[in-house]
């Protein structure tokens, strides 16, 4: 089967219109049939002259920013078929993509006015928040059950998060890997002191963990399912055996979605847009993972068997999950002061978007 060629595979890894309404009035008098015949045969064209044309919106050559992860699935599939740039171009908007490694550099760059759409895990937007970064979560689309794990070589002895105690175990900083590991030793009764926490971004923890540098790496996909189907790794927990979600969104910089709502639905429609036609063409979506990323469509299948994606509004429950996050996060002292999370929450877009995404479905 073949492998990402050591992990750097992954690492290469609406319009807006203003309608304006013209009323006028008939000064024809009933003596005067001949000048009512005639401004009768000419009000289609006066009517012509009095209504301007819509007036489409000028963003005064607005350049977007997209920041992406590395790994298949909607983000990637309307990147490659240039769907995000085709529907901001009908109202002349470019597009730009950043990559990045992980959530954190996301939020930075979004502090820094870098970056202005974002999809990254649960910690992230709780550190975020904290920080006071400008940005609003505007969607669902991890439901956090088993998109995130601890994973140990496949001959490891270790069986339970309890004997983690005096081991060394990678994890991305700030990650929602970082949350879902230190929330899975505080379950065991293990403090972070009782074994050797290396923070490592996945183009590091990778050749840490084949080589033995570290005994176990809390992680997230796609380094989950390569690892296990590569036969280099088995999962030790994840969040549904832990019962600690590990849900992801989708972000916009906030004074873009208060300057420019539409661009934010727009946003969200492609997205959905990707989301369905990969639905509803799995078998070729998959093959062009694969040629994508160079790897073999069972690694794309199986990605896609332990995490399906969704698109959707951010529901009560899943606040209550990002609450207790940030409550454990406080006490922990990753975050230094208490916050509400629904206060970032703006479900109008993506309820936007699903209605209009389905009313203009790709083909």
């Amino acid at each position: 089967m073949k492998l990402f060629s050591k992990s750097t595979a992954w690492m290469a890894l609406t319009a807006l219109t203003l309608l304006v309404s013209g009323c006028g009035s008939n000064g024809a008098t009933a003596s005067n049939t001949a000048d009512k015949t005639a401004a009768a045969t000419e009000a289609p064209a006066a009517a012509a002259t009095a209504a301007p044309a819509p007036a489409a919106k000028d963003y005064g050559g607005l350049t977007l920013t997209i920041g992406i992860q590395p790994g298949p699935g909607a983000y990637s599939l309307a990147r490659s078929k240039g769907w995000f740039e085709e529907e901001f171009d009908k109202v002349g908007v470019k597009v730009d993509w950043a990559e990045f490694q992980s959530g954190p550099p996301m939020t930075e760059a979004i502090a820094a006015g870098r970056l202005d759409f974002a999809g990254l895990g649960n910690l992230p937007v709780v550190t975020a928040q904290a920080a006071d970064i400008g940005f609003t979560e505007i969607a669902n689309i991890i439901d956090g059950k088993n998109n995130v794990a601890i994973i140990v070589p496949e001959d490891s002895t270790i069986t339970t998060v309890e004997q983690l105690k005096g081991k060394k175990v990678a994890v991305a900083k700030g990650s929602n890997a970082f949350n879902f590991l230190y929330r899975g030793l505080d379950k065991a009764g293990l403090k972070p002191s009782d074994l050797e926490i290396i923070q490592l971004q996945p183009n590091e923890a990778q050749p840490a963990f084949e080589t033995g540098g570290v005994d176990a790496w809390a992680t997230w996909d796609p380094y989950i399912t390569t690892n296990v189907l590569t036969g280099k790794a088995k999962v030790l927990t994840d969040g549904e055996a832990l019962g600690v979600l590990s849900p992801s969104f989708l972000i916009a910089r906030t004074k873009l979605a208060e300057e420019h709502p539409e661009l934010i639905t727009s946003f969200l429609k492609v997205y959905e847009q990707a989301r369905v036609w990969e639905d509803q063409h799995l078998e070729e979506a998959t093959a062009a993972y694969a040629e994508q990323f160079q790897v073999d469509a069972a690694v794309i299948k199986a990605l896609r068997d332990r995490v399906t994606p969704i698109n959707l509004p951010i529901s009560d429950e899943v606040i209550a999950q990002q609450q207790e996050t940030a409550d454990f996060q406080l006490e922990q002292k990753t975050i230094r002061k208490q916050i509400d999370v629904s206060k970032v929450v703006d479900n109008q877009f993506i309820e936007q978007a699903i209605k209009d995404a389905a009313a203009e479905p790709k083909s």
